[in-house]
């Protein structure tokens, strides 16, 4: 058996931004503290090494499938002892490798049915050296350091495992899982109890082997992960093409361009070499995901039935895991995170953070973040593989970031989402001016309606929000960084409110209530709310939207929180008709901010978003009306926090 020998890294920095102490929580006497973000002495760190060995293992089908394992050591050698295993199911690579997109196709639109875009292999010599997962991560250290071992297992189809992929948490990946696990608890360095870290894509999966109900996963820890990929790609009905097409560049490089190292048995890469041939033939993420437009699309290849997270919850329920759901309100996934929370049985928790999906701009921020995770993800795993009573799950089940400023944020707790103290207060679209903002028409938003009328506006195509979104952030194209929403605000119908006179914090998800008329058949409606500070620097905060063919709404499967909900059906697609005022609701993502004393709220009301999202069903300009009178009161309802 070869192995690699490494020295654990420095522990976390402490943060310039400290999370809140919880009242109440874990702390005790004898240097025990166990609250929100804070874990120590509750059990005590025995290793300072670890090695990392690699192997393949066959699931039912007779497919092989790649897998590290990272246990602790000593003097450079495994320790013979066996340890609750902590485990990823990754779409990506098994070691930390950095994604690299060089070499991909951009030319998106010319894509013929079944293509791939081209892709350039990039040399074995930038990917053979490649530390673990464990070299890179302080959060994962610090659990091999207390006596878990970490283990990452590939997707089929994806790595140097074989197969071929078949699409986003397919039923045969879940099946894998399933194996994987009955392999695990049957080695030498297991001592029976199965947990689950990683995000994004690693964090859907968790939920998917949840359904299983394999008995060895008592917990696991989700981080930024999806309760439904359809109404993330197809929210309201728009297709949000940039992110998940640039998503398929980015795992069609990793598949057959940036190939993971090899095994320890295969030495001379032979069998990754015929892995690499199974992926060649993977489901082609572009093509099926622009084909999938309804919540009904079903083919041989693909149903959001079989594929879509929120579709096994009565199976996930059963399983009886214990899950740390964990998410930002910049994320993508922000109202998956509070769906998850409604909807689960079993024991859990619920954190939100000012972050988004994927590295901050904020210093203070990213430690922050880190300190939480490695903390909060530790007190998990004790409890429930190592069944040690650290009180993590006594207490409000609910921490969230209350966002005060940028850069500014305070810890909150709470029990319920949304939580106690929360009212809907409707803010009234009104006539202007504002005197904030040159748009097509600057009008006013209150808590009173004003006078009747109308807002007349030629569909300025171009809007966009930017190409430094959550979105963007999400699938490696860089930080999130909003610009100075103003110059969009222009091409658009706003409404903004007087300077406020007192902080207005605003925990929840806003709900749209829009009365259009337009001279097209169909159109998307934007809905961006801001803050405007005294400069008037227009300040993203959150956004929804919906496709008016889109428009009827139902009572879903699932606790919605009382939130409108599509089934977007092929049959439900239903025309605008002339003349005809069509009332449009929508939902857009949750935040937890305040508005400070001084600033104004605005809503900006847009017919596109250029760079992130598919080019709506019209033709040429449409011309739209909304509508603001007392038999069409648009308008925008704010979970305003009034305790």
């Amino acid at each position: 058996m070869r192995v690699r020998h490494y020295v654990l890294l420095s522990a976390l920095v402490a943060g310039c931004s400290q999370p809140s102490k919880s009242p109440g929580s874990g702390g005790g006497s004898g240097g025990r503290v166990s609250e929100f973000g804070r874990y120590e002495g509750y059990s005590q760190p025995e290793y300072t090494e670890w090695v990392r060995t690699s192997a393949y293992v066959t699931v039912r089908d007779g497919t092989k499938l790649a897998v590290d394992i990272i246990r602790p050591a000593a003097n450079g050698k495994p320790v013979d002892k066996k340890f609750p295993v902590v485990w990823t199911h990754s779409r990506y690579h098994r070691t930390a490798i950095p994604i690299a997109a060089t070499g991909a196709s951009r030319d998106l639109a010319n894509l013929k049915p079944g293509e791939h875009p081209d892709i350039k292999r990039v040399p074995d010599s930038l990917t053979q050296t490649a530390p673990s997962v464990v070299d890179n991560s302080p959060t994962l250290q610090r659990l091999v350091k207390h006596g878990y071992a970490i283990v990452v297992v590939q997707v089929r189809g994806g790595g140097a495992s074989f197969g071929r992929y078949q699409g986003l948490f397919s039923p045969a990946e879940t099946q894998d899982a399933y194996d994987v696990m009955d392999w695990m608890v049957k080695q030498p360095w297991c001592d029976g109890n199965l947990g689950m870290q990683g995000g994004s894509y690693l964090g859907i999966t968790q939920y998917m082997a949840a359904s299983t109900k394999h008995p060895a996963l008592k917990a696991i820890f989700p981080n930024v992960a999806a309760f439904s990929m359809f109404d993330l790609l197809y929210n309201g009905g728009v297709y949000q093409n940039n992110m998940i097409e640039h998503w398929g560049i980015l795992t069609r490089v990793l598949d057959v361009g940036f190939p993971e190292p090899p095994v320890e048995t295969d030495e001379n890469g032979v069998l990754r070499e015929a892995a690499l041939k199974e992926h060649e033939n993977n489901w082609n993420v572009i093509n099926e995901f622009r084909a999938a437009k309804t919540r009904d699309y079903d083919v041989a290849s693909f149903a959001w039935t079989r594929h879509e997270p929120w579709a096994m919850l009565s199976k996930i329920n059963e399983s009886g895991v214990a899950a740390y759901h964990y998410g930002g309100w910049y994320d993508i996934f922000a109202k998956d995170e509070t769906q998850w929370f409604n909807n689960w049985k079993g024991p859990e928790h619920l954190t939100m953070g000012a972050w988004s999906h994927a590295g901050n701009a904020d210093s203070a921020m990213r430690v922050e973040q880190g300190q939480i995770t490695a903390a909060e993800q530790h007190r998990w795993f004790d409890r429930w593989l190592k069944g040690i009573q650290n009180g993590v799950d006594s207490g409000p089940r609910i921490d969230y970031a209350l966002m005060i400023d940028p850069g500014k944020w305070s810890w909150q707790k709470a029990d319920t989402w949304p939580p106690a103290g929360v009212e809907s207060v409707d803010y009234f679209f009104g006539p202007g001016p504002s005197g904030s903002v040159k748009s097509v028409n600057d009008g006013l938003l209150a808590p009173s309606k004003g006078a009747d009328g109308k807002d007349k506006i030629l569909v300025d195509l171009t809007t966009t929000t930017g190409t430094a979104t959550r979105f963007d952030n999400a699938v490696g194209q860089g930080l999130m960084k909003y610009p100075d929403l103003a110059p969009n605000d222009a091409k658009g119908l706003t409404y903004t409110t007087a300077p406020l006179t007192a902080d207005l914090t605003v925990v929840g998800s806003p709900v749209a209530t829009l009365f259009v008329t337009s001279n097209q058949t169909d159109g998307d409606f934007y809905a961006i709310v801001e803050e405007i500070d005294s400069t008037g620097f227009s300040r993203y905060v959150t956004e929804g939207r919906v496709r008016a063919s889109y428009r009827d709404t139902t009572t879903p499967p699932f606790n919605n929180m009382g939130l409108p909900w599509r089934r977007a059906d092929k049959a439900d697609a239903k025309p605008l008709v002339k003349g005809q005022a069509a009332e449009l609701i929508f939902d857009l993502e949750p935040t937890a901010t305040v508005f400070n004393a001084g600033h104004r709220l605005r809503v900006t009301i847009v017919g596109a978003d250029t760079d992130n999202t598919e080019r709506p069903p019209v033709k040429g300009r449409p011309t739209v009306e909304l509508y603001r009178d007392a038999a069409h009161a648009s308008r925008i309802r704010l979970p305003i926090m009034k305790r």
